[in-house]
């Protein structure tokens, strides 16, 4: 059966072995490492399908269990799927919905057939089994999705941890055999484990014996430790096939991006770019910067002058300020933009360095020129 994507590896970098490769999907091809904006519900907050594709993106992750609340996977299966409903001419990527299970919901009660949980938005009940989240995510029809996983929480005693990861496991097999589209649709299984490296082990490998098109690492970002995390994904890399790619999940800080790559992670989200940039805050050259600041207020300065965004090519810091202050909507739409920009830049750039061989000469560079420190960074 032919595959729904197919992953080439293209460079491996002498000095780190850092890799760049090609994501081949139904709906184009993109390069990685990179990193993709989150559209919760079908749509990146304040931006247009085309400002997204103006700023280099290529795979749009969209959320299941939003989309199965509103509008409903129905109302997505009759447009003819994500990309012709949101007008998205591009890959997507759907997760199974169980982090925001896991996350909004205060009462819930995992069993081995699913989780039972109330709605985040009128309290009503609500199931989420391995076979319901893959058959949303049919309907959804994205290029890639995910299996239902528990996403434990940080930290966790080692039997919790183990019960959870064998049942994850579990949930997993019948993810395998509950998808109904794997020549359109590649499903990906999701290594945890925590902080325990034999458990994530046994995730890996099992998962790996499994087969999945690609794999994620979750668990991570989740309260840990950027030492923990790191490990974490050093845990899990090991025992997961070369040739597949690895999608490091929930992550988009600079530390964490230009350690995953070295690390052989090609894929990263992040809710981060676009949720910092509705309050105000910007990823810049020169660091973080906190447009709300009467700094501000008369500077006719670009947002960041090292940066080619729509936003900086066009507008100050101090109508920005003003825009922010007087809460117009343009305003969080200009700074989601260079944010978003910002890191899909960063990617580029990692990836034009693994392709000259100079990947460890380009992350120290990097680190230093933020300021960021290896382990204990808390992001940009």
């Amino acid at each position: 059966m032919k595959e729904a994507i197919h992953f080439e590896i293209t460079h491996v970098c002498k000095q780190t072995g850092a890799r760049t490769g090609i994501l081949h999907t139904p709906h184009g091809d993109v390069e990685t490492p990179m990193f993709m904006p989150v559209g919760t519900q079908a749509t990146v907050k304040f931006l247009s399908p085309e400002e997204i594709k103006e700023i280099g993106a290529g795979v749009i992750l969209s959320n299941t269990y939003h989309c199965w609340l509103r509008p409903g996977e129905d109302v997505i299966a009759h447009a003819g799927g994500l990309q012709k409903f949101m007008n998205y001419n591009g890959p997507m990527l759907t997760d199974s919905g169980g982090f925001q299970v896991f996350s909004l919901s205060d009462q819930r009660k995992i069993l081995e057939e699913g989780v039972h949980f109330k709605s985040h938005l009128d309290g009503s009940p609500l199931f989420l089994s391995p076979e319901k989240s893959i058959e949303i995510q049919n309907k959804l029809g994205a290029d890639i999705i995910m299996c239902l996983d528990e996403c434990a929480p940080y930290p966790a005693t080692y039997d919790y941890m183990k019960n959870s990861v064998e049942r994850t496991l579990r949930w997993a097999k019948r993810c395998k055999e509950a998808h109904q589209r794997p020549a359109d649709q590649a499903l990906f299984g999701i290594v945890q484990g925590g902080e325990y490296e034999d458990l994530r082990a046994l995730s890996a490998k099992t998962l790996a014996e499994m087969d999945f098109p690609g794999y994620s690492i979750g668990g991570t970002s989740v309260g840990e430790s950027k030492e923990c995390m790191y490990r974490m994904i050093d845990y899990s890399v090991k025992y997961l096939p070369w040739e597949k790619p690895r999608y490091l999940m929930g992550v988009g800080s600079v530390d964490a991006i230009l350690e995953g790559i070295l690390r052989n992670v090609d894929m990263f989200d992040c809710v981060l770019p676009t949720r910092i940039a509705r309050h105000g805050t910007c990823m810049t050259s020169q660091g973080r910067v906190n447009i709300k600041k009467k700094e501000y207020e008369m500077d006719l300065s670009p947002l960041d002058p090292e940066c080619d965004c729509y936003t900086c090519r066009n507008y100050t810091k101090s109508y920005l300020r003003h825009l922010h202050r007087a809460n117009e909507g343009l305003g969080s739409r200009l700074l989601s933009i260079h944010n978003l920009r910002f890191l899909i830049h960063i990617a580029e750039e990692a990836r034009k360095a693994i392709k000259e061989d100079r990947y460890g000469d380009f992350k120290d560079e990097m680190f230093k020129k933020y300021n960021l420190n290896s382990i204990d960074s808390r992001g940009f």
